[in-house]
């Protein structure tokens, strides 16, 4: 391995820049849990205002910020709606229904990350006491780096709202799915009674997620955070680095685009590895088995971090430059062959 490690396992890795670090060294402080830091007060404004939601909800996570919405919408006994391989599902520890008690509804996903709407419709159901009742339907945008079509989501969440059913979004990536499909974040989260938001992924921030939706379920999701140990304290050092984040680490998402279009455009012509198209900062690589066996070790051997098995996946981010993706490709070209 010759120069530093080229860290492509998830954008969660990114450290402060020297300027993030500074705003939280200057961050004014309080107790959040009484309800006076002011950098945490400003923060939650500042991303309701961003997101056209009345209220907002700072948390330590996106799992938490995911089961306060779920647990804000949904009692106990009751049924969200939701894709097989959504993060709120598969990957959050079965919270809703472990601490919830909330069922899980999980439906197959479209290649895209959308679920059919005759699926959704079909999965709904009735008021009957045999049945768990149907209260949320939750997507997720991006979904594995991909974009749901606008047209789909205000589809699917009006099917929803007619049936009944309040509406709530993974949008943990939201701001690359802003930025790569052009759309302003709130015309994203517009068809949502609840968003979920990270600034500790793409915006580089060294904790932190944000519910957002109205001043009535902000005030059931506070509870929920109570009880989930999510309240803490002189908090404002990390709202800090969001308010940093969402100043100056937005637009320059498009670069972790464009490097993830670059990498996914070196590793083409390769036997047995097919390479997924990325629209914002993830790479999914499909690779044979006796290409696959050992691929992982081996790229660390050389000097690349990655995660997966058959399915390799690299994650461009804030502390990755196109230098760095230039000499990623011969490296993960060379593994594959």
């Amino acid at each position: 391995m010759s120069g530093p490690m080229i860290d492509l396992r998830s954008d969660t890795v990114t450290r402060p820049t020297p300027a993030m670090r500074e705003a939280m060294a200057r961050a004014e402080l309080g107790d959040d849990v009484f309800g006076d830091d002011p950098t945490v007060n400003a923060l939650q404004a500042t991303i309701a205002a961003r997101l056209g939601k009345e209220a907002a909800l700072f948390v330590p996570t996106g799992t938490m910020s995911n089961l306060c919405g779920l647990m804000a919408h949904c009692q106990r006994g009751d049924e969200y709606i939701v894709g097989q391989m959504a993060h709120t599902y598969r990957w959050e520890g079965g919270g809703a229904a472990v601490l919830g008690s909330i069922q899980p509804q999980p439906l197959v996903q479209q290649a895209d990350g959308s679920i059919a709407l005759a699926d959704i419709e079909a999965a709904i159901k009735p008021d009957d006491a045999h049945f768990a009742r149907s209260r949320l339907l939750a997507l997720e945008n991006t979904w594995g780096g991909q974009v749901l079509p606008q047209a789909y989501v205000e589809a699917a969440c009006a099917l929803a709202h007619g049936r009944g059913l309040a509406t709530h979004l993974d949008g943990a990536r939201l701001f690359n799915a802003a930025v790569a499909s052009g759309r302003a974040p709130a015309e994203l989260a517009a068809p949502f009674d609840s968003v979920s938001v990270c600034f500790s992924k793409g915006l580089g921030t060294p904790a932190g997620s944000a519910l957002v939706g109205s001043k009535e379920l902000i005030a059931r999701a506070h509870r929920v955070r109570k009880m989930l140990g999510g309240g803490m304290r002189q908090a404002g050092v990390l709202a800090a680095a969001a308010l940093h984040a969402l100043e100056h680490h937005v637009e320059r998402l498009a670069d972790d685009h464009a490097n993830a279009r670059l990498l996914a455009e070196g590793l083409q012509g390769l036997d047995g590895v097919a390479v997924q198209p990325p629209q914002s900062n993830i790479v999914f690589v499909d690779v044979v088995p006796d290409k696959a066996r050992g691929l992982v070790e081996r790229l660390k051997a050389a000097g690349v971090l990655c995660t997966g098995l058959y399915r390799i996946r690299l994650v461009t981010h804030l502390d990755l430059s196109r230098a760095d993706i230039e000499r990623a490709i011969p490296i993960i070209r060379a593994a594959l062959q």
